[in-house]
């Protein structure tokens, strides 16, 4: 069970659960890959729309691995997703968004 509170999202691969979290390393390496090299700039093209894939990707496997997960991008491509690309892009959005705020009250 993930824990908004700690920032937590869920995220199915193969079946198996994970808990996905930004920490500050998971930021770190995430901004590192960026194209426009920061957040910011990641934060307004989820919130207009104008994301790619490639943000998708990125912030997953940040999240994943600010969780404990030991992969890489390239792992991610031979696992089922559970949800397909719109829960990855729902999970990757979640994801910026509980790293900068706290939860809603009623996720408690």
């Amino acid at each position: 069970m993930v824990n908004a509170w700690r920032g937590e999202v869920a995220l199915t691969l193969d079946g198996v659960q994970h808990a996905c979290k930004l920490t500050l390393g998971a930021l770190a390496e995430l901004e590192a890959v960026l194209e426009t090299g920061t957040l910011v700039g990641l934060v307004e093209r989820f919130e207009s729309g104008n994301f790619s894939t490639r943000d998708v990707l990125a912030l997953i496997v940040a999240g994943l691995r600010g969780g404990g997960w030991q992969g890489s991008a390239q792992d991610l491509l031979a696992v089922e997703i559970a949800g397909g690309p719109v829960e990855a892009a729902r999970v990757a959005a979640e994801l910026l968004a509980r790293a900068f705020a706290l939860p809603d009250v009623a996720e408690k």
